[in-house]
């Protein structure tokens, strides 16, 4: 009897393995729930997570939970997805513009980056879209992300930007003996076409393209068209067929125009944009990503930033403009995800946004909507992030306040979990 009890026990032994590699399952109790696509606020919810993704959403009283398992309890707060920022600059540093960035090296440039990841993901913003860096210093840093070496938020990253010789994407700050010019310039097709290659051979999940001039560089008109159509189409071309997307820095009518021709898949800024250009995005389906919070940081703290003040003046020219053309935009039925150009001013301070949105024509619904299910269509990651859904990876955030009624609530974000893990938990403060 006893030599086959202990043929049984090696037996279960082979049948049914100990399990101690599998993923935890953890339980979180939201007291009330955002439903981002409907706009429901549901109350008394529980999110089962195994591993880094969500399992199930279900009604409290639908759920049991097991004794001794790990919970979360959030039942006075208000839940919903990690935040997405579709247009961040996470290896700039507010403190420095003008002649004052000339002073920082690529691998100083990437510390900043190491500090700013981790304020922006502390801040809500699980996901990020990082448009332009030198020395492909964010692809370093996206990577030490994945890899689990620093802390930040998910990102996709663009390497250096492609711009014409003299463009808002070069760098005009020096005089010719010093020979300098931006990594990413490239004219004429061809060449547009290589730099494309070049950025992906080095890492670039995304290509960014300057359409027009900007605000922050010198020598440049803020709306002149630069990239002709010819060469935006070269680049949109080539992305594509290499599984890239292409957003395009555009302020100026003619260009914003020429760019949603080109087939770009976001038109950045959009500052001057008019009817026909937002008819044209309605119908290519071009995301608009507007960042009208900045202009407040950029013209009370510019100039004590090093901002030059040709770039004030630029500044003081479109910005209330561009706030206008985002309330019309809106009216007219494009689609606008949320970007905030973080870089110009404090990282961690992209919540700010959320207001200036509503202030000018958006529901708060439709701004928490603009920074996760349509800001996770545009990085084409609607399958990973930007709902509290099975399947999606568990990135999610709350506050206390209801976002519905008061949207900076989100400015003061007091829990965060990434991937199932939790990065931040001063509920309640």
């Amino acid at each position: 009897m006893c030599r086959v009890l202990v043929f049984l026990a090696v037996l279960l032994m082979v049948v049914v393995p100990v399990r101690a590699g599998e993923p935890e399952t953890v339980y979180v109790r939201a007291g009330k729930l955002l439903e981002v696509r409907s706009g429901e606020l549901l109350a008394d919810q529980v999110i089962v997570i195994r591993g880094e993704r969500i399992e199930r959403v279900a009604p409290a009283a639908q759920v049991s939970i097991p004794a001794g398992a790990t919970v979360i309890d959030l039942t006075g707060a208000t839940v919903l997805p990690g935040l997405i920022d579709a247009h961040v600059h996470l290896t700039s540093d507010h403190r420095f513009h003008g002649y004052r960035r000339l002073q920082h090296s690529v691998p100083r440039r990437t510390l900043f980056g190491v500090v700013n990841a981790r304020r922006t993901l502390l801040a809500g913003f699980t996901t990020v879209r990082n448009l332009g860096a030198p020395g492909y210093a964010d692809v370093a840093l996206r990577d030490a992300i994945n890899a689990g070496e620093i802390l930040g938020p998910r990102m996709l990253v663009s390497g250096p930007a492609l711009g014409i010789t003299g463009g808002h994407c070069d760098n005009n700050l020096l005089p010719p003996e010093f020979n300098h010019r931006a990594a990413g310039v490239a004219d004429g097709p061809w060449a547009a076409r290589t730099k494309v290659r070049e950025d992906i051979k080095y890492g670039a999940d995304l290509i960014k393209i300057c359409a027009t001039g900007g605000v922050l560089s010198k020598g440049d008109e803020v709306g002149v068209q630069q990239y002709t159509l010819e060469e935006m189409q070269a680049i949109v071309a080539e992305a594509h067929k290499l599984g890239r997307r292409v957003a395009a820095h555009a302020h100026g009518t003619e260009g914003i125009r020429i760019a949603i021709l080109a087939g770009v898949d976001s038109i950045e800024h959009a500052s001057l944009i008019d009817a026909e250009g937002i008819r044209l995005a309605r119908r290519h389906a071009t995301f608009l990503v507007m960042d009208i919070y900045n202009d407040t940081f950029i013209l009370e703290q510019g100039e004590e930033m090093g901002i030059l003040p040709e770039s004030l003046e630029k500044e003081r020219q479109i910005g209330q403009l561009q706030r206008d053309n985002f309330r019309r935009a809106h009216q007219g039925g494009a689609r606008m995800a949320f970007g905030s150009d973080a870089g110009v001013y404090p990282h961690g301070d992209n919540a700010r946004q959320f207001a200036y949105m509503v202030e000018y024509g958006m529901t708060p619904l439709e701004a928490i909507q603009a920074a996760t299910i349509n800001a996770a269509e545009l990085l084409g990651w609607a399958d990973r992030v930007g709902a509290l859904e099975p399947g999606l990876f568990a990135d999610l955030i709350a506050v206390e306040g209801n976002p519905l009624e008061d949207v900076t609530v989100l400015e003061r974000v007091g829990f965060v979990m990434k991937g199932g893990t939790v990065i931040r938990h001063r509920l309640p403060y």
